[in-house]
């Protein structure tokens, strides 16, 4: 059955079926169950061509994907990344990556914007001062960011974690257990979201009157080598910290790792709270000793940011809204008091 027969069928006109079937709000309800139950029974199938023609719309959501011979690929990425899928899979949209060179991502988010090819982008890997949202405001094209650019007026659409006061309230927990030498594997210097975990957990020392020792911070990708050489690090301090904050359960793996090799267990010797982004394959109950965390998923914030990309897309409306998650402190048993 073709769209013309199901509108004489229905009695509804081909475009309140489309619009319908495309999931525009302005159809009533009833009307949109009527028609998709029909289109269910009658094996309607609409004609994705003649659909572009007519809409003007591709269906589907793009992104940059920085990638080269010398970055590392990015567990958390493929996390948030199936949740992305997901969602627009859900809605009838085809996800369009674009590898480039980290050093050419604006020219690239140019490309792929003025390409024709996708109806709204997704920006990611946000950074201090970023300049790709001020380029993209002037591109005309429906946009979500993932995270914030701290030195950057906050006037866009964005799903953020606070991790401020994530990593804050970490730190806090520490405090009171009584320790006060506290140190902090972070993910990549640059980045807003290490930016502000940093901010989290100095202004949780200070606030106590303590100082955040800067030979007690560490940036590095986010896996279990790094997570094990920096751990290896710190234990050879002679005034080694008590507790250890990490910017991941990939990092906290590796920490672990270097806290068996030395026969110290977390929670007794040393406390270990990391940021869980809830990865299917790095669940902190099946360490050796369960971790504390803090928790926020990666997949359901890439469900929801395809979800609000899309709703601009088919409803031609910006979206103005700014999206604070907060991360819940989970404790276990990796955390403990100080050892006097």
């Amino acid at each position: 059955m073709n769209l013309k027969q199901l509108s004489q069928h229905l009695g509804i006109s081909q475009t309140t079926i489309s619009r319908a079937l495309n999931g525009y709000p302005e159809v009533n309800a009833e009307t949109r169950r009527k028609i998709i139950e029909a289109a269910q029974k009658t094996g309607y199938r609409p004609n994705v061509a003649a659909q572009r023609l007519a809409t003007g719309k591709m269906g589907s959501i793009g992104l940059v994907m920085p990638t080269g011979p010398d970055y590392q690929s990015d567990v958390h990425f493929g996390e948030f990344l199936s949740g992305l899928g997901e969602a627009s899979a859900r809605n009838g949209f085809h996800l369009v990556i674009m590898p480039t060179d980290p050093a050419n991502e604006e020219n690239a988010l140019k490309e792929l914007a003025v390409s024709g090819s996708v109806d709204g982008i997704y920006l990611a890997y946000m950074k201090k001062n970023d300049p790709r949202i001020e380029m993209i405001k002037g591109l005309s094209i429906p946009f979500m960011v993932h995270g914030r650019s701290w030195g950057v007026e906050t006037d866009y659409p964005f799903l953020d974690v606070d991790n401020e006061t994530a990593f804050r309230d970490a730190t806090s927990l520490l405090l009171q257990l009584g320790h006060r030498n506290i140190a902090l594997l972070n993910g990549p210097e640059g980045y807003d979201f290490t930016f502000r975990r940093h901010r989290g957990v100095e202004a949780a020392l200070t606030e106590q009157g303590y100082a955040l020792r800067q030979d007690n911070v560490s940036h590095s990708i986010m896996n279990d080598e790094a997570g094990f050489l920096k751990m290896e690090e710190l234990l050879s301090h002679a005034d080694r910290p008590t507790a250890i904050i990490c910017a991941s359960t990939a990092l906290a793996l590796g920490a672990v790792r270097s806290l068996n090799h030395r026969g110290l267990k977390p929670g007794r010797d040393i406390s270990l709270i990391a940021h869980d982004d809830v990865l299917p394959l790095l669940k902190p109950v099946n360490f050796s000793v369960p971790l504390t965390t803090t928790r926020s998923s990666l997949r359901a914030a890439g469900l929801r940011i395809a979800e609000r990309l899309i709703n601009q897309i088919k409803s031609g409306k910006p979206d103005t809204q700014q999206e604070l998650w907060k991360a819940e402190l989970v404790v276990r048993g990796s955390t403990g008091p100080a050892q006097s």
